[in-house]
């Protein structure tokens, strides 16, 4: 079977594209043939080795997949030969990747897809989507009638944030850049404040007169003492991002507010946690309310230039690898 895999940790140029033996699912496993994969930040850090994790050579890299049912073990209950499926927790601690013809997938990490949708799109969601679900709920106790602030609400993970806050009653305000605005007030935004104006901190406290309940930074800027300035009394930080970021922590103004800051990995999330995301994802990709900003269709072939744009910035949107039926 075709696959993008490492043989070695290391920048962009490890990866390769080639023919590996079909994996075996064990008793509790299911094969799926992989129809797209989607390529995201946290793909980077395994194949570089920033992130250490175990990592079995040669290894498929990539995390998420949209695909089709090949075969269900026993110990899979749920699932059979053709049902549309995806999941987005491979690639990790042990498990190989998302990006080749087939792969074994635990069938607790795997879903059905709700019929209708498009697997492209799905795809480009399910990562970002599941870091806002646990980011909001399960990490920040979100709760209807609060308001969320969400930095930089016109990306991947930012627009999910917005629209999932706003359908859970939530007043979302968020910062994007001017191009991003209108899409954020349509996903459910209240406020949207230009994330380039010098008096964003500002303009923020403006939009947010009691407080924030809830602090979301995806941009990776985690200006704490900004954000704790902001909360309301009992409001929350969760972090998501910025692996190589130092802020400061303003501990006075913390607990005299009796506030918090929580951060989380979703590659540390429990299936039970992912599962509960799941279900919510599956709701909103059935309604429509959740949309990829932008997605960018590569083959196979080219996922170590996929890699390459992401860890330089040029990346716009979701890159997506097409597996079944790319010309390579």
């Amino acid at each position: 079977m075709r696959a993008a895999y490492i043989e070695e940790l290391g920048g962009p140029d490890v990866i390769r594209h080639g023919e590996l033996p079909t994996p075996r699912p064990g008793p509790t496993d299911v094969l799926v043939n992989v129809e797209v994969t989607a390529v995201n930040h946290v793909d980077t850090f395994v194949r570089s080795g920033a992130w250490r994790t175990p990592v079995a050579f040669p290894f498929v890299i990539g995390r998420d997949l949209v695909g089709t049912v090949a075969a269900a073990s026993p110990g899979a209950p749920g699932f059979a030969a053709g049902d549309r499926v995806w999941c987005n927790s491979l690639g990790h601690a042990g498990r190989q990747g998302a990006a080749a013809e087939q792969v074994v997938v635990p069938a607790d990490r795997l879903y059905h897809l709700p019929p209708g949708v498009d697997p492209v799109a799905a795809v480009a969601v399910a990562h970002p989507a599941a870091t806002a679900h646990l980011a909001l709920f399960t990490h920040g106790r979100l709760r209807a009638g609060e308001t969320v602030v969400v930095i930089g609400g016109g990306g991947n993970v930012g627009s999910a944030l917005v629209a999932m806050a706003s359908r859970a009653g939530a007043r979302v305000v968020a910062t994007a850049s001017a191009r991003d605005t209108e899409r954020c007030r349509a996903l459910g935004a209240a406020e949207v404040v230009d994330h380039r104006d010098p008096g964003v901190l500002k303009r923020l406290r403006e939009a947010c007169p009691h407080g924030a309940d809830l602090y979301v930074d995806t941009s990776a800027g985690n200006d704490l003492e900004g954000a704790v300035d902001l909360l309301a009394r009992r409001g929350r930080v969760v972090l998501l991002a910025g692996m190589r970021t130092r802020p400061v922590l303003p501990a006075g103004p913390l607990y005299l507010k009796d506030c918090s800051v929580v951060g989380f990995a979703i590659s540390q999330a429990t299936v039970t946690e992912l599962a509960d995301a799941a279900a919510s994802i599956n709701r909103l990709l059935a309604e429509g309310t959740l949309r990829p900003p932008a997605v960018e269709p590569l083959p196979l072939s080219a996922a170590a230039e996929a890699h390459r744009r992401l860890e330089a910035g040029t990346v716009r949107g979701k890159i997506v690898l097409r597996v079944a039926g790319a010309e390579d």
